[in-house]
């Protein structure tokens, strides 16, 4: 599916695969990876944060309210911060045996409430103390922005962690079979909980990259990144029921929905028509992919 795309959309624009049409594109990408990265997570495990872009937006309000007077340390503070809401999140659906949709769709309700009251309802601009992480949007490593950089390197360490940690293995196991790890031993609410975290603790990194690249911090700068992060776990072939995914495949996603943003925008698409589009991509690639095999009944 990348390569069509790329082929369609390089046959329409023939300079998309120019050095700085790529550089834009991965710029852009960066944020909806790290989303897309900690939504993968909690898919795997069968779950599903609907709260991961509020997150974000919060998280860019929060730098722009910390970084004057703590620098390097605001940004710190604010991945502390959203990785202990995501760790909330597992809490409640592990502990207390809510269902991750609702769990999530209250706290989407809960972070957006608290971004808007923190900011005044307001875009907050990055001056003082950007230069924790302004580096993002100027540093270049051939010609790539640092931003796409570190999103990269984020994907690639947990895909090494997750071969290489028995965690990471639970974490597949617990989507395939969670109570054949409980039987064995694993402890499944402790697991549940970790991948929530993971998931805040992406929010927070897809935040700290936006903080960057907009120069500013408001209470609905990522919301619009939700259905485009889940659309690239899906698309990346993780099973929606969990237990069949990993970060390449959902970095590989990524990439898919980044071409179709470019296409859309090349094919003179309205950008309010993009939800439309993902919406359908998201529906088609469940029922495309969903293993019937492991469901007596889809509900």
């Amino acid at each position: 599916m990348l390569v069509v795309l790329v082929l369609v959309v390089r046959s329409r624009q023939p300079s998309f695969l120019s050095v700085p049409s790529l550089r834009v594109l991965l710029e852009s990408a960066a944020p909806i990876m790290l989303l897309a990265l900690g939504q993968m997570f909690v898919i795997l495990i069968g779950g599903i944060d609907l709260s991961i872009a509020v997150l974000a937006s919060f998280g860019t309000v929060l730098l722009a309210k910390w970084l004057p007077g703590m620098g390097v340390l605001g940004v710190l503070a604010m991945l502390v911060t959203l990785s202990m809401a995501g760790a909330l999140n597992g809490f409640i659906s592990a502990y207390l045996q809510v269902p991750s949709f609702i769990v999530t769709l209250g706290a989407m309700g809960l972070w957006s409430g608290v971004a808007l009251t923190v900011s005044g309802a307001s875009t907050l601009p990055l001056r003082e103390g950007y230069d924790a992480i302004g580096w993002l949007k100027d540093l270049r490593f051939v010609e790539i922005p640092a931003s796409g950089v570190l999103a990269l390197v984020v994907v690639l360490v947990t895909a090494v962690l997750m071969r290489t940690l028995s965690a990471g293995r639970a974490l597949h196991a617990m989507g395939l079979a969670e109570r054949a790890v409980l039987m064995s031993g694993g402890r499944t609410l402790r697991l549940r909980v970790l991948a929530f975290t993971l998931s805040g603790l992406c929010a927070g990194l897809a935040a700290v990259v936006l903080g960057a690249t907009q120069f500013s911090g408001a209470p609905t700068l990522a919301n619009a990144l939700l259905l485009p992060a889940i659309a690239a776990v899906v698309v990346g072939g993780s099973a929606i029921t969990g237990g069949v995914g990993g970060p390449v495949r959902t970095l590989i996603g990524t990439l898919v929905i980044g071409v179709l943003r470019v296409g859309l925008n090349i094919s003179g698409v309205d950008p309010a028509y993009e939800q439309v589009v993902y919406g359908v991509v998201i529906i088609a690639a469940v029922a495309l992919t969903l293993d019937r095999s492991r469901m007596k009944v889809v509900k």
